[in-house]
């Protein structure tokens, strides 16, 4: 299976219409999280991702508002919005878990899920899935600017139990384009720039 993925576009439609461009080639596009900027403008890369013609699966970013992510996937065939939930899309598992888990700045719209609910979503997720989260695990690809890791440890911890075949997150501009692993099982928080995974 050929899987595009990208995160955190940020009302950046420009790089939706890229994305729209390159998922042509793909078997599912996989969308892990910060559509909006600050809980808006949802509309500015969901309406021209609506374009694409494969599966899409999605979870919610910190900056996204779910309930809005919600109604805009009501009418969308193709869209798999995961929160704490998965999908099998031919033969492959995939589970998401959106909003900011670990070390989250106090903002008002800032969509947050403490380390405690985190864990108990990931118990549900299946093994060896694609694990679709906007945070990254605590400890890879999660340094910030001035050096202090924010990423969940949650997931960290259910990555190694669940091994699943692969984790693409975002979240962490700082770490954009890096890569780990956890035992077998590897990670990538990748940004904005479409990425291509095989699994």
């Amino acid at each position: 299976m050929k899987i595009l993925a990208f995160s955190d576009l940020h009302r950046d439609a420009a790089k939706a219409e890229a994305i729209v461009n390159e998922s042509r080639g793909a078997d599912v596009v996989v969308g892990a999280g910060d559509f909006a900027s600050c809980g808006l403008g949802h509309g500015d890369t969901l309406n021209v991702l609506r374009r694409m013609t494969v599966p899409f699966v999605l979870v919610p970013g910190n900056h996204d508002d779910l309930g809005e992510l919600f109604a805009a996937c009501a009418d969308w065939p193709l869209a798999h919005l995961l929160h704490g939930q998965s999908v099998v899309i031919d033969g492959v598992a995939f589970f998401g878990i959106g909003l900011g888990s670990g070390v989250i700045d106090p903002e008002p719209w800032n969509m947050v899920l403490d380390e405690a609910e985190a864990a108990q979503l990931l118990t549900l997720c299946p093994a060896r899935a694609v694990l679709v989260s906007h945070s990254p695990p605590h400890g890879i690809a999660d340094r910030q600017k001035d050096g202090r890791h924010s990423g969940s440890a949650a997931l960290r911890d259910a990555i190694g139990q669940h091994q699943p075949r692969i984790t693409i997150c975002g979240h962490v501009h700082n770490g954009w384009g890096q890569s780990g692993t956890i035992g077998q099982s590897p990670v990538h928080n990748i940004g904005p720039k479409p990425r291509w995974f095989v699994v």
